[in-house]
C-alpha cells in the first residue's frame, strides 16, 4: 500500500519536474482551459501540449472532460494537496534539523566579547604604505 502511494507521489513530482507542465498546472488552477487554448500559448505543436497534459493526467494532477469537440483540462485539487502536504512534511524535517544545528552552535560556539567586537567595527581599516 505504501509502495503504491510512493509510486503515485513519484509520478506527481516527475510530472512537475518539467516547466511546461508546471505552467499548465498553474494555468488550469486559475481557469479550466481546453487543450487547444493551452496549445495557443506555447511554441510547440498541439500534439506536444497534448502529451504534456497526458503526463499530468497519468500523474493524477489534471483531468480532462470532453465538452463538445473540446477537451477541457482542470486541476485535481486533492493531488495538489498531496504534493503540498509532502513538501510541508519535508520542510518540517529540514526546519527541525536547522533548529538543532542552531542550538548546537549556540552551546559550543565561542563567546563573543561584544565590547571588543564593537571596537573592531568602529576602528579604521589598516593603511599600508606601498612605495
Amino acid at each position: 500500500m505504501e509502495a503504491l502511494l510512493d509510486d503515485h507521489v513519484d509520478a506527481m513530482f516527475q510530472a512537475l519536474a518539467d516547466r511546461t507542465r508546471r505552467d499548465i498546472v498553474r494555468r488550469v488552477m486559475v481557469e479550466e482551459l481546453s487543450v487547444s487554448e493551452l496549445a495557443d500559448s506555447y511554441e510547440m505543436s498541439f500534439a506536444g501540449v497534448q502529451k504534456h497534459v497526458a503526463v499530468l493526467e497519468r500523474a493524477g494532477l489534471v483531468s480532462k472532460q470532453r465538452v463538445g469537440r473540446a477537451q477541457i483540462a482542470h486541476v485535481e485539487i486533492s493531488a495538489i494537496r498531496t504534493v503540498s502536504s509532502m513538501l510541508s512534511e519535508l520542510e518540517g524535517v529540514w526546519s527541525a534539523r536547522v533548529e538543532r544545528i542552531d542550538g548546537l552552535l549556540a552551546q559550543d560556539g565561542p563567546e563573543v566579547d561584544e565590547n571588543k567586537e564593537q571596537s573592531c567595527l568602529s576602528s579604521k581599516p589598516p593603511t599600508t604604505n606601498i612605495p
